[in-house]
């Protein structure tokens, strides 16, 4: 299966929290989006990896995805090396996306940096002819891909973004797949800790952000990516 972008996250929950929206709206233009997930979360303080399992799919069909993997890395304590690579270009010479969605570059969680770095620096080997990845049990070797552009979505910091897309009218199926993981966020009837993102106060910033950023440019809505090159457009009349 080709897709037109593949996202990543460390986790359960970050691709939702950070693009939600924009996938909704690239799934409802007829592009195909699939999420790879680094790890199961294991390591949060609320619910268990098998909740979350059962909450990123309940996301994964609200958003529309055409497929949603699990790599298993270990919550917290993965790293960018050969091994990590290896299994992240896998994914990426599988779907062939055009565009890959990561991690903010820099973050309060120590996975987010690291997750968007690995994925940053398996898109480039991806494209090497002489690095030869497959399947265990599949017959042939993967052929080299590299996609076109890497885009790193927003997520507890207000990084200043490199370019807004307009998401008016797709912030209530992101609320909706967010809300999937009824384990992570706000509940005034669970019994389980207190964290920094159950707090109403965040799931209040989900809207007043994107609220936010869409009044920078004029709409009701809008996420924000850094990019790690220069945005290029045809013509002047592609920027709005």
């Amino acid at each position: 299966m080709k897709l037109d972008i593949l996202a990543f996250g460390a986790h359960p929950d970050d691709v939702e929290l950070g693009a939600g929206a924009t996938i909704a709206k690239e799934i409802a233009n007829g592009k195909t989006v699939g999420i790879v997930d680094l790890t199961r979360g294991e390591l949060g303080t609320r619910g268990s990896a098998e909740i979350r399992d059962k909450e990123a799919n309940a996301a994964a069909k609200i958003l529309g995805v055409a497929v949603r993997e699990n790599l298993e890395f270990a919550d917290g304590f993965f790293t960018n090396d050969k091994e990590h690579q290896l299994a992240v270009i896998k994914m990426i010479r599988k779907y062939r996306p055009e565009i890959v969605l990561c991690n903010a570059i820099d973050d309060r969680h120590i996975d987010h940096g690291k997750g968007s770095k690995l994925v940053s620096d398996a898109c480039f080997l991806s494209g090497l002819i002489k690095i030869d990845t497959k399947f265990d049990g599949d017959e042939h070797w993967q052929d080299p891909w590299r996609p076109k552009v890497v885009y790193h979505y927003i997520q507890w910091k207000n990084l200043n973004p490199d370019f807004l897309v307009d998401v008016s009218g797709y912030i209530e199926k992101k609320t909706e797949a967010i809300f999937a993981y009824g384990s992570q966020f706000y509940d005034p009837k669970s019994s389980e800790p207190e964290t920094p993102i159950s707090s109403k106060n965040f799931t209040d910033s989900v809207n007043y952000r994107a609220r936010d950023l869409g009044r920078l440019i004029g709409v009701e809505y809008a996420e924000g990516f850094t990019t790690e090159r220069l945005p290029a457009v045809g013509q002047l009349g592609d920027l709005i």
